[in-house]
């Protein structure tokens, strides 16, 4: 018996040693390239959430093997420092990178337009746009923080800069201001790299220098016709058959596209992405920032309550993680800062209104400029600002009604100011007994029976003697 358990024992020793080797085939075979293609979407302003899914979705593809990655794109531009990442991602790739604006109606405005340039393949749906690649200078100082926010242009006519204004997000052309040395410094630039781009890809880089220093746009025929894009399709599967056959570099080695009946996965953005998205919305943000702010303000009203001070405390921290990737203006923050102190310092110090319709009116034209940006997305909607601005002047008339009646009401102290006042029957009685008031025992008189625990309104008061009634017989009079 114990030879049969010791035999039976190796063999299962021996057969736990063979289960790697065996599971390990599959794990190779699950590795091996899918040869099929990875679709990337952007959709709306370009932020650090659209830098973060683009990255990943590239990081994604390389890792299953994919042949192609396909960004179908639909944006009015966005941040600097969110599209460079995507474009180092895009010159990195050892995939080939499609971008396709799409649906029709679509644009690529501003940083997409640098995007489309970038990519191995530009190609458009009908009926679309590119363009509107102004570099701008946000937050009115001199640090050129980031080339697709509303901008001030420079005239070129001797500094090199455009003759036109125009917002990142590709609106109508606007008179030209005298530019400043840091203005050409961010043109230029801007200059440099997107005419860097269009000659690693072989485009047409003339017009991309039109694209930023005039905030040129072009349909999507113009642009198939000047060389800005590659081809013009109406579907991801036209896309596919157009391209098929054609040879990219990529990282300085030709590669042939295979594209005809190429399988298309989505790549779904993560909690992570999703949530980054989220609390960078300009509108999740200002809220986020006001309820930290209400938050620690109700804690402080109420030491010890623990829940506003938590809540409030995360919420803050949040808002100023989502500020540091917004083009924020500090005077527009400090306004609304000084709006909430103001509107708190009515509560204490009543100037009936005066500093709270300060504060109310500190807090509107700071949550105005509090995002210094014209592109579409990265805003704080007015309807939002005016709505919180409504609800915060609400409250202020209705702390100035209450204080007006508080001062209309006569003082009264002493015993007379126990005049109707409640008082709790201490014990039954019908004639005199005693009761509970201000914390003290009374004694009392009633013309009406009396029982242990009742309601009793105080009408009189002859010495030490309260007179009472029961709350029902004082409100009738009887």
């Amino acid at each position: 018996m114990s030879r049969r358990f010791r035999l039976l024992l190796c063999l299962l020793v021996f057969s736990a040693g063979l289960a790697p080797a065996a599971s390990d085939a599959p794990a190779e075979s699950d590795q091996a390239p899918t040869a099929g293609g990875v679709r990337v979407e952007i959709k709306g302003a370009i932020g650090p959430a659209t830098s973060a899914h683009l990255i990943k979705g590239l990081a994604y593809a390389e890792e299953i093997g994919a042949s192609l990655v396909l960004i179908e794109m639909d944006t009015p531009g966005g941040l600097d420092s969110a599209m460079r990442d995507m474009i180092k991602a895009i010159l990195s790739s050892d995939i080939p990178v499609v971008t396709y604006v799409s649906p029709s109606g679509s644009r690529a405005a501003s940083a997409g337009t640098y995007l489309l340039y970038a990519s191995h393949i530009a190609a458009m749906a009908p009926a679309t746009n590119l363009g509107a690649a102004t570099p701008v200078q946000i937050g009115g100082g001199d640090a050129p923080s980031s080339p697709f926010n509303p901008l001030r242009d420079a005239d070129d006519s001797d500094t090199g800069n455009a003759d036109d204004n125009a917002d990142s997000a590709g609106g109508d052309a606007k008179p030209a201001l005298t530019g400043t040395a840091m203005e050409r410094k961010v043109v230029n630039d801007a200059v440099a790299y997107i005419r860097g781009l269009a000659e690693l890809r072989d485009r047409n880089a003339d017009w991309a220098e039109k694209a930023v220093r005039e905030a040129a746009s072009l349909s999507a025929e113009d642009a198939l016709e000047q060389n800005v894009i590659d081809v013009i399709a109406p579907s991801i599967k036209e896309l596919l058959i157009a391209i098929n056959g054609r040879t990219v570099k990529v990282r300085n080695a030709d590669h042939v596209l295979e594209t005809d009946g190429l399988v298309i996965e989505t790549f779904e953005a993560d909690w992570r992405t999703r949530l980054l998205a989220t609390i960078t919305d300009p509108n999740i943000a200002y809220m986020l920032m006001l309820a930290g702010i209400y938050g620690l303000m109700f804690e402080g009203y109420n030491p010890g309550a623990i829940v506003p001070g938590v809540v409030g405390s995360i919420c803050l921290l949040l808002a100023l993680f989502a500020f540091q990737v917004l083009p924020v203006n500090f005077a527009g923050l400090a306004l609304i800062l000084l709006g909430v102190m103001l509107i708190v310092g009515e509560a204490f110090m009543p100037s009936f209104g005066a500093l709270g319709l300060g504060g109310i009116v500190a807090f509107v034209f700071g949550s105005i400029i509090l995002l210094d940006s014209d592109i579409p997305g990265m805003q704080i909607a007015r309807p939002l600002i005016f709505g919180v601005a409504l609800v915060a002047s609400s409250l202020l008339l209705a702390m100035i009604y209450a204080l007006m009646r508080v001062r209309r009401r006569p003082p009264v102290s002493g015993n007379e100011g126990m005049l109707g006042e409640i008082a709790e029957a201490l014990e039954d009685f019908e004639r005199n007994g005693t009761v509970f008031v201000h914390g003290e025992r009374w004694s009392a008189r009633s013309d009406a029976a009396v029982h242990k625990g009742d309601k009793l309104t105080i009408r009189k008061i002859d010495g030490l003697v309260l007179d009472v009634a029961p709350v029902e017989q004082a409100v009738t009079g009887l």
